[in-house]
């Protein structure tokens, strides 16, 4: 995919107003298709393998995509040791504000899979019909107290409670903050009350060899949304990135079913 220039929206106000990086790529200029928005994970941004592999793909159908960068991720200005979920789930309102009048098809990878929910949740709550579909890509609901908080040692709260940082290992770069900002923050928007209303058909894709968001995790997601239209692959060899040729493929396809239906209303 040959990459234009991102584009900025002023998101926020006050002190918290921020410029959000994105790039809009519509192949469908009649707008009749569907429009595909990407949220991506925790440190990711939407230069990913996964995003723009998508990115080719929904050229190739006719398919109009927004991709972005939360705050203090990518080409977006910002210091992630302030960055909290309401940031980020106040950043992907925006862009979904940005595909007024579209169906969209919502895809959310680890961070984003939780964001997606939240977006899903106020949809619904709305009652706006415009969500034709939600794709979960190891979804990393509740992070911050489930795959975060809970699994710290005693020490390591103490950190996070009184220098404000923990700067955990990473798996794939160098060290990454766990800041209290986060931590506490991201209490706003737990969903492990379960009953999230989701009108929309769900599709998790899950790695069961995924070493930051267990298998099971995903699995207890299933239970917790308010809807019957919800089906979880899980992938037995699947790592968390669900990036190779394989797991590319699976996404595309799963994503093509959830807008067949879409395109076929619109024709």
């Amino acid at each position: 995919m040959d990459e234009q220039e991102p584009q900025f929206l002023e998101v926020g106000q006050g002190p918290k107003r921020r410029q959000i990086a994105y790039r809009w790529s519509d192949s469908g200029a009649d707008g009749s298709g569907i429009a595909i928005l990407w949220l991506p994970g925790f440190l990711s941004d939407m230069a990913s393998t996964k995003a723009l592999a998508l990115g080719d793909w929904a050229r190739a159908q006719g398919h109009a995509m927004l991709r972005f960068d939360y705050s203090a991720h990518g080409v977006s200005p910002g210091d992630i040791l302030k960055a909290s979920i309401g940031d980020w789930l106040e950043e992907a309102t925006a862009m979904l504000g940005l595909l007024k009048g579209r169906r969209v098809i919502v895809i959310g990878s680890s961070m984003g899979g939780w964001i997606g929910l939240l977006l899903a949740r106020a949809l619904a709550k709305a009652g706006d019909p415009s969500l034709a579909g939600l794709v979960l890509i190891a979804p990393a609901w509740d992070m911050t107290e489930k795959l975060m908080w809970e699994k710290m040692s005693p020490k390591t709260r103490t950190l996070v409670e009184t220098e404000g940082v923990f700067f955990a290992p990473s798996n794939y770069d160098a060290p990454y903050p766990l800041t209290k900002i986060l931590i506490e923050e991201g209490r706003n928007h737990l969903l492990a009350a379960g009953d999230i209303a989701v009108t929309a058909p769900v599709r998790i894709l899950q790695g069961m060899e995924d070493p930051d968001v267990p298998w099971r995790h995903a699995l207890e997601l299933v239970d917790l949304i308010a809807s019957d239209d919800v089906e979880l692959t899980l992938v037995k060899d699947g790592d968390h990135r669900l990036s190779g040729p394989g797991d590319l493929r699976r996404l595309e396809a799963t994503v093509a079913a959830l807008a067949e239906p879409v395109t076929s209303d619109a024709e």
